[in-house]
């Protein structure tokens, strides 16, 4: 028997509000979830973004809310300023016959509203960790009456490092509070969480329906790993591609990618944390319209992305969680169109795409990239059809009379011809074929395994400058270091670099002025002009931090290190 809304022993100020935005019948996960959370019941929600989880949370917490309450009621925490606005607002829109009173906060905006709304009164806080933390700490923000705390994406926001803020914002709510955590993936680090901080919690999951779905097609290519930039481009040439998503690490990754590929001929735009709520706005209603066909993104910002028509998935870097290549490809494939979802694998990440294959039960399929051969035919059998559309038309009156002219003149008309399609294909000196070399296998088994330990490797990109398991950053000796996945490597700090062709530089910034490995990376790559992907080992100590550069980039990086800041804080970068 199918459940409706009405169903479920909500107000009806709740059951209308769903019903004029033009739903009846709730989703799996709200069907399963919200007659728990009516209970007071601590869930542990886990479903795919897009099965209607917000209503799922929202609609209990507004219909367990106590009228003309004096305190905050309930408080919701979001990993992105986006995802913190889309929530408050889809609780606003369900509570707007409810006269309730919704507020978000999240860093990047002015405090004064933000601070002048709390003080008004407000029944729900929707926040970001670290804003969240400082209203605490100005005394403007008191959540020791908090009723009810969702956690939502909280697997998002264990890989951004929040989880020590999350647990200080936990300690000062009451014991007695109802706990929601919402999470696409279960890493232990998030099981430790709720073992701590929730009472018996009853766990809802939701089937994914997109880890086997027909309708997109993947495969991988086998690349050097220098040579992703050179082998995307190749492909970008002979796939029909209408919209792309490419899918990087970091956020400097996502401006140097685009930056490149415009460079090279295929105009390209970056999404990514450090853009304001406008443009990112901007950005996505270019790409929706068309008008942007290329974008770069981490996880993080593709969050709450819901575009129907994405003809191609880009993986640039697999993800170190497999459950994140399922998110990713299943935003191509959509509203019943097929979709192609396109893997770019280094020798060095074969293991991460086994791990891919063993969730997802299926081996994907390896293709070659494509020769110069295979792109000069494609050109050219691209500009035929071209020309055999145009002849069937028959619309170059003004054309031909041009050609009549000059064959008047004494030319050979299929001379004429072969220089009017020498001019035609004059753009494609402009779009050179990037060279990709026989793949370089490593020596030994060792080699791949030292790069899952945490070992850097040479031309990466900045894999080896996110935070470890659990967000926390490992520690040795008052240290943090990071090499791939954010694991720890032997080399520790001091003041040499143990890599050959590697110089290390000190950072008087560390632990204590809250800074992160991609705080380093951006930095520098961004006031120097390099990529962030030639950025070496990363130390973080608790006062000052080493970071290793290419010997032959030194000089570009010390030339700007005058002015080089990481919030606002002069880095303080010289030779260590």
């Amino acid at each position: 028997m199918t459940t409706e809304f009405t169903d479920l022993n909500l107000h009806p100020e709740l059951v209308r509000a769903v019903t004029e935005r033009g739903y009846a019948t709730p989703t799996p996960i709200q069907a399963a979830l919200i007659p728990v959370m009516l209970t007071g019941a601590d869930v542990i929600g886990q479903a795919q973004t897009g099965t209607g989880k917000t209503a799922a949370f929202a609609l209990p917490l507004l219909h367990n809310l106590e009228p003309n309450q004096k305190h905050i009621q309930a408080l919701v925490l979001a990993p992105t300023r986006e995802l913190a606005l889309q929530v408050a607002e889809s609780v606003r829109d369900y509570g707007q016959f409810h006269n309730v009173r919704v507020l978000a906060v999240y860093g990047g905006a002015a405090y004064l509203p933000q601070i002048t709304q709390l003080r008004r009164g407000v029944d729900v806080v929707v926040g970001t960790p670290g804003r969240l933390m400082d209203l605490m700490r100005k005394n403007v923000l008191d959540i020791n009456q908090v009723r009810a705390v969702v956690l939502d994406e909280a697997d998002e926001m264990l890989s951004m490092g929040f989880i020590e803020d999350i647990e200080t914002i936990l300690a000062e709510t009451p014991a007695e509070r109802q706990t929601a955590l919402f999470s696409a993936t279960m890493p232990a680090e998030i099981r430790r969480l709720a073992d701590k901080y929730m009472r018996d919690p009853q766990s809802i999951a939701i089937e994914r329906n997109q880890m086997t779905s027909a309708m997109i097609e993947q495969r991988y290519y086998f690349v050097n790993l220098g040579e992703k930039t050179a082998a995307l481009t190749r492909l970008f040439e002979i796939e029909e591609i209408t919209s792309a998503l490419i899918f990087v690490h970091t956020r400097a990754e996502t401006g140097e990618l685009a930056s490149e590929l415009t460079r090279r001929g295929y105009p390209s735009e970056a999404l990514n944390g450090d853009l304001s709520q406008d443009a990112r706005e901007r950005t996505l209603n270019r790409f929706r319209q068309g008008q942007v066909t290329v974008l770069v993104a981490t996880d993080v910002a593709a969050r709450g992305l819901d575009i129907d028509d994405i003809s191609h998935v880009f993986n640039y870097e697999l993800p170190h969680d497999p459950e994140i290549y399922i998110h990713r490809i299943g935003r191509t494939g959509r509203a019943g169109k097929t979709g192609i979802a396109i893997t770019l694998v280094a020798p060095r990440e074969k293991r991460r795409l086994r791990q891919v294959e063993g969730l997802t039960r299926q081996k994907l399929k390896e293709a070659p990239v494509p020769t110069e051969n295979d792109i000069r035919a494609f050109r050219e059998e691209k500009l035929m059809n071209q020309f055999r559309v145009w002849l069937a038309r028959g619309r170059c009156k003004t054309e031909r009379v041009l050609v009549e002219q000059l064959v008047a003149e004494g030319h050979d008309p299929l001379e004429v011809a072969a220089v009017a399609i020498k001019i035609v294909r004059a753009e494609e000196k402009q779009r050179p074929i990037a060279v990709v070399n026989v793949v370089e296998e490593p020596k030994s088994k060792s080699f791949e395994r030292g790069f899952e330990r945490g070992d850097r490797y040479k031309g990466g990109r900045a894999e080896h400058h996110s935070a470890g398991p659990g967000g926390r950053f490992p520690e040795h000796g008052g240290k943090s270091h990071y090499g791939a996945g954010g694991k720890p490597a032997r080399d520790f700090g001091g003041k040499t670099s143990h890599e050959s062709g590697m110089v290390r530089l000190s950072i008087r910034l560390g632990k204590e002025h809250g800074i992160r490995p991609n705080d380093i990376v951006g930095a520098i790559a961004g006031q120097a002009d390099i990529p962030g992907a030639v950025i070496g080992k990363i130390t973080i100590q608790d006062r000052n931090s080493w970071v290793d550069v290419p010997e032959n980039l030194v000089g570009k990086v010390l030339a700007k290190a005058a002015d080089a800041q990481i919030r606002k804080q002069p880095m303080g970068l010289q030779k260590a």
